[in-house]
């Protein structure tokens, strides 16, 4: 039996080997490997002087590879918390101080950051947060939906959604770079368990490519005893609203950063994620757009290569960045028969936050495509390809708002 398993394993490397995917750039490796590890790495490779953690489903894979990565030797420090809401405390004592600083939860863990959230944002101190996305209890759900991260929309945080592992990998550098530059707090966001228990050949960047990309940080202002400063001070009301209203402007101007650093990223790696705060596909001679966010557009992209092929002028658009918001987004849509957004969280009383947002600057910018709404996928509830084709098919009719399989 070992000798078989040796043998097969041997046969499987040797044609790796030969596949001119295994090594496409001497600066990057093809592996076969979980979403949640391979983040791990990067994260590791990053430099980061603090990381905090408090293991929550379905991010626990990265908090525990990277406290292994500790107890080897691996990683500079690794804290293990009594909760998130310590996790995320100690990231802003660790910013304060200079410090690269990381930490990973989701969920309930982000609802209870929530307070802290909106501290380190208003303070200006740069870290990264890797968000697992899961659903929000009552009730109780381990799986997949974006109520959590959308929830924190407003807390002045840069939010980054990846649609695949491969994308997730590639984000970490850039969010540690994009927050650094700019005083700004950096969530990255994939899909729990669809991608962080996802196995499957990813590009790791070596450590080598990741320095050469990411150096060291060097505060600004930090506490310092030679140089005292004073952060998060009490402000009146003649002051407080000023502060606000700067750092809605500064994430306003981080578009430009984000863009910047896609283009950087490309440069080094080859990959590039649209212009950094959205991306197209098969759009421009496209009579429907569907919209979202996040590994359901994998599917999506799926969808409309079956229905190109049946002669339907379909195509996507994915918000990668949420926060700041991509508004030059809705020029993708003027002219189209029909944009489908579709979202896996819901503003409770309201209209979804996405197709709120969307249909805003559509009125502003003069776009008027009939625009649709769809609520899905809460809860890990399962978007077929199938799915996305029937929905094309229902906005022909007109506008829609639905909630998808209930």
């Amino acid at each position: 039996m070992i000798i078989a398993r040796d043998a097969g394993f041997a046969q499987t490397c040797a044609l790796l080997s030969a596949s001119r995917w295994y090594w496409r750039r001497s600066e990057i490796m093809k592996k076969t490997i979980e979403g949640s590890i391979a983040v791990a790495e990067v994260v590791r490779d990053c430099g980061p002087d603090v990381v905090a953690c408090f293991p929550i489903t379905p991010s626990t894979h990265i908090a525990e590879k990277l406290d292994k990565m500790y107890t080897d030797g691996e990683l500079k420090s690794y804290t293990a918390v009594e909760s998130e809401f310590s996790a995320i405390s100690m990231l802003v004592g660790a910013s304060a101080a200079g410090a690269r600083a990381f930490t990973t939860t989701d969920s309930q863990g982000l609802a209870l950051m929530h307070e802290v959230l909106f501290a380190a944002a208003g303070m200006r101190l740069p870290m990264v947060i890797v968000n697992a996305n899961r659903s929000l209890s009552a009730p109780l759900s381990i799986w997949n939906d974006h109520q959590d991260s959308i929830s924190e929309r407003d807390s002045g945080w840069i939010q980054i959604y990846c649609k695949n592992n491969q994308e997730a990998a590639d984000a970490v550098p850039q969010a540690f770079k994009i927050s650094e530059d700019t005083n700004i707090p950096v969530m990255v966001c994939f899909d729990g368990f669809y991608l962080t228990h996802l196995v499957e050949q990813i590009d790791v960047p070596e450590k080598e490519m990741i320095q050469k990309y990411l150096p060291k940080r060097k505060a600004e202002w930090k506490l310092d005893t030679e140089k005292p400063v004073t952060m998060g001070m009490y402000a009146l009301p003649t002051h407080y609203q000023g502060f606000r209203i700067d750092l809605h402007e500064d994430v306003i101007k981080a578009t430009e950063n984000v863009k910047k650093e896609m283009e950087a990223w490309g440069e080094i790696s080859g990959r590039k994620y649209g212009n950094g705060l959205w991306e197209e596909y098969q759009a421009e001679d496209a009579e429907y757009l569907f919209v979202g966010l996040g590994s359901i557009m994998e599917n999506a992209e799926l969808a409309v290569e079956k229905m190109r092929k049946e002669g339907k002028k379909v195509g996507l658009v994915r918000i990668r960045c949420y926060r700041p918001f991509p508004w030059d987004v809705v020029e993708a849509f003027r002219g189209k028969k029909g944009v489908l957004v579709f979202e896996k969280a819901v503003s409770m009383g309201a209209d979804t936050p996405m197709y709120s947002e969307l249909s805003s600057m559509m009125k502003e910018k003069g776009v008027d495509a009939p625009i649709s709404s769809y609520i899905g996928g809460l809860g890990g509830k399962d978007v077929t390809v199938a799915h996305i084709e029937k929905m094309f098919g229902e906005i022909e009719n007109g506008p829609v708002k639905k909630v998808w399989g209930d």
